[in-house]
């Protein structure tokens, strides 16, 4: 197989630039910042109490809530027991959200407050309302609450909601997923940043970005799915189990990114906007986030930019890590407009660009014995663009609430190929792509116990590579029957239940075709064992996944494919228990995922076809305590992975699998709510792993710590300031998924060494 190799990095960030730009981030956040500070603008102060069109029927609780949210554009909280077995009052007339929310939900006792763009639903009967108020028909406005995920949770279940990823404040994939140790990102730079869940990769999982697939294998150095932290507004995981209506190919579970609208930030018709700038001492580098939206008479539009420049950081040994400086623009804008019938269509794109100079395999600092005419970095253009076109009814009646989805997704690696220099061929341009055109038709069936969620999805995806020598190109089209019943059969009981049949056809790189054709199924379910204080919760899939594409940069086109690669399938179950008393959370799953015949391929003319067997299995339990405006978190999870029976290694387990082991992680967050003041500190604790293949090195355990301090004036609401310092204790680590710490001749990419990093927020 040839290696592929990129140029030096041409001209080096000049001082003179980088000042300037930090000067012009400085200026915009001080101007946004003045802007800030003077009394509110008549327009954001009237949004609060904007009337809107309502027309809700009574139908269950849960299904009116989401018709509700829709129309006054609100985003909607509860408790998961909140909405069981309640019939919501029917609703219409020209109302402000709170008039509505407190008609919708007359005489059913649950309390609920609007702030920020969010309608808090809260429980039921004992809630507390010491210092709330009598809103109309009787409801209580209470302080916003802590609260979970609507509908059938399954023990594999993730949410991360907008208030956690606010408290976050993350720069990249894996500062969403701290604290979330069953949850792993490979490297420490975001271009070439893997997700693993349970230690499956993430190309092994239906990932969606608003809706959109994503799966793609473009390039094993680098990123599967770049995207930027600050666009996000929720992010949802199913580990293991996930529903048909997550999408094709969920051998491993499910991941949803979904970003923002303008309608999450602006509680009615008005606008508004945020300039935010970061700058981080480590690396020397300035993020600044500028953004612009607004809402008028049913249209809504959103616009947002983010801009990163500097230099490569220093390890906790103090050593700089060549080829982790900073240089992305990424940006995303929306369009949406909801019609008088209810009608609702919007369109949006987002697009991210990281060109910088890195390792010459992005994903690992250091190779010794690499032969000599490979450079140490090289740079490399990786870019991902998404754009998705939504309809849905936001006033469904009945058995009718149509959702139709068309996106496309692409993302690119350019990079230089360098030959052995005896061939006397110079380096040249290497393009690897990946896109996907996909959508989906379906209608969700409103039943007195609770939902069914049928339709059909499709995609046509195709990857290329554009080389001097081995051009070459993969096709895939499937077409998915699917439906999904989350029901509450019985008193005490929640069941999800599902199936789809998926038809494909595939095209190798020789131009031979192959289809197939494969049912999935799949049921989960939660039972009160005690009510409100003990639930079983247990889960089970079977899914079929027809041929994965292989990954661009190491497709040949003379493979020798003989009868085709044979359909990949997967076998997830779990099991779990959750206690909840007063305000302790207490909950403990075991898990397994089996993938058969997962797709391996490698350069060689026989290895197009490669394929081997992925086991994950393992226990995960956590503990959370919350009471007023603090809560603390401590979570734990035992993950082993085999590939092939033996344990896994992070080169075979390209695009497959990574090692895990075990992992700690620790969150406590308190808010002095009349200071403005919110304290934060976590903590991952990864211990020693030795389960590792034959001729392998143990894995050495790390400890790091990170903290932050966050001012919110309560005289100036729109105005955040922020003080993080992450690694606090100078730890030299490598996070537990980053490739090749078990290859004595590889040096990991290192994670930053100590860092402090500063933020200024401004919303108007």
């Amino acid at each position: 197989m040839r290696s592929p190799r990129c140029r030096q990095k041409v001209a080096d960030l000049k001082i003179s630039s980088r000042r300037l730009f930090s000067l012009l981030a400085t200026t915009a956040t001080v101007g946004l910042v003045t802007l800030a500070a003077a009394e509110g603008s008549p327009v954001a102060a009237q949004t609060v109490e904007a009337k809107h069109a309502f027309s809700i029927a009574a139908q269950p609780l849960s299904q009116a809530l989401k018709t509700f949210g829709r129309q006054s554009g609100l985003q909607i909280t509860l408790a998961a027991e909140t909405t069981r077995g309640v019939q919501a009052r029917p609703v219409s007339g020209q109302l402000t959200a709170r008039q509505a929310l407190a008609e919708l939900l007359a005489g059913t006792g649950i309390s609920y407050d609007i702030a920020e763009g969010t309608a808090t639903v809260g429980g039921l009967g004992g809630a507390n309302t010491d210092g709330g108020i009598v809103a109309g028909n009787g409801a209580t406005v209470l302080a916003p609450i802590t609260v979970f995920g609507v509908g059938t949770t399954g023990p594999g279940q993730i949410t991360i909601s907008s208030k956690e990823l606010e408290q976050k404040n993350p720069a990249s994939i894996a500062d969403v997923f701290e604290g979330e140790p069953g949850v792993s990102v490979g490297s420490s730079l975001p271009m070439s940043q893997k997700v693993y869940v349970h230690g499956i990769e993430e190309t092994n999982l239906a990932v969606t970005i608003d809706g959109s697939r994503q799966n793609n294998k473009v390039f094993h150095h680098s990123a599967t799915n770049l995207i930027d932290p600050s666009l996000l507004k929720t992010v949802n995981v199913d580990a293991g189990v996930a529903p048909a209506d997550a999408g094709p190919g969920a051998l491993g579970g499910a991941i949803a990114y979904v970003t923002k609208d303008a309608r999450d930030l602006l509680d009615g018709d008005g606008y508004g906007g945020f300039v935010s700038s970061s700058y981080n001492f480590n690396s020397d580098t300035v993020v600044t986030g500028l953004s612009g939206y607004t809402m008028k008479d049913g249209l809504e539009a959103l616009g947002t930019f983010t801009f990163g420049k500097g230099n490569e950081f220093h390890a906790g040994n103090g050593d700089e890590v060549l080829g982790t400086g900073t240089d992305l623009i990424s940006g995303i804008g929306k369009l949406a407009y909801t019609f008088d019938s209810g009608d609702r269509i919007s369109i949006s794109h987002d697009r991210l660009r990281d060109d910088a100079e890195r390792p010459f395999r992005a994903n690992a600092g250091f190779i010794e014995g690499r032969p000599p005419w490979e450079p140490r970095v090289r740079d490399y253009a990786l870019e991902r663009q998404n754009t998705v076109f939504t309809y849905f009814d936001s006033t469904p009646e009945g058995w009718w609430d149509p959702k139709v989805i068309l996106a496309y997704s692409r993302t690119s690696v350019e990079t230089k190929i360098y030959l052995r220099p005896t061939l006397n061929i110079p380096p040249y341009d290497g393009v690897g792509e990946t896109g996907s055109l996909n959508g989906k038709v379906q209608n969700t069936f409103a039943l007195a116990n609770g939902t069914i969620v049928a339709g059909i999805d499709v995609y046509d995806d195709k990857a290329e590579l554009d080389d001097l020598f081995d051009s070459a190109t993969e096709k895939a089209r499937d077409i998915g029957i699917y439906a999904q019943a989350r029901i509450e059969p019985w008193e005490k009981t929640r069941l999800s239940l599902g199936a789809r049949g998926d038809q494909q056809w595939f095209t190798g790189t020789t131009g031979e075709t192959w289809d197939h054709s494969g049912l999935s199924g799949n049921m989960s379910g939660e039972y009160d064992l005690i009510e409100d204080t003990l639930t079983a919760k247990a889960g089970y899939s079977r899914v079929w996944a027809g041929i994965p594409l292989a990954e661009n940069f190491i497709m040949n086109p003379n493979w020798d494919y003989g009868d085709g690669p044979d359909p990949v399938r997967s076998n997830n179950a779990n099991l779990g228990l959750a206690a909840t008393f007063n305000d302790v959370t207490i909950e403990g799953s075991i898990f397994r995922t089996n993938i058969d015949k997962a797709r391996a391929s490698r350069y060689a003319v026989p290895l197009g076809v490669q394929q081997r067997d992925v086991t994950s299995k393992g226990f995960e339990i956590g503990a959370g305590y919350s009471w007023d405006a603090s809560s603390v978190k401590v979570k734990y999870a035992d993950i082993d992975v085999e590939i092939d029976g033996q344990p896994a290694d992070s080169e075979l387990g390209s695009y497959l699998a990574a090692p895990a082991g075990q992992i700690f992680t620790l969150t406590a967050i308190h808010t002095f709510v009349d200071l403005g003041v919110t304290l934060g500190a976590d903590a991952e604790l990864a211990l020693d792993y030795d389960d590792v293949a034959p001729g392998s090195r143990p894995y050495e355990g790390y400890q790091v710590f990170n903290a932050f301090l966050e001012y919110k004036p309560p005289t100036k609401p729109n105005l955040t300031l922020r003080a993080d310092i992450k690694n606090v204790f100078d730890e030299t680590y490598a996070d537990r998924a980053t490739y090749g710490q078990e290859f004595g001749t590889v040096t990991p990419l290192y994670e930053q060494g100590r860092t402090f990093i500063l933020t200024a927020k401004a919303t108007f």
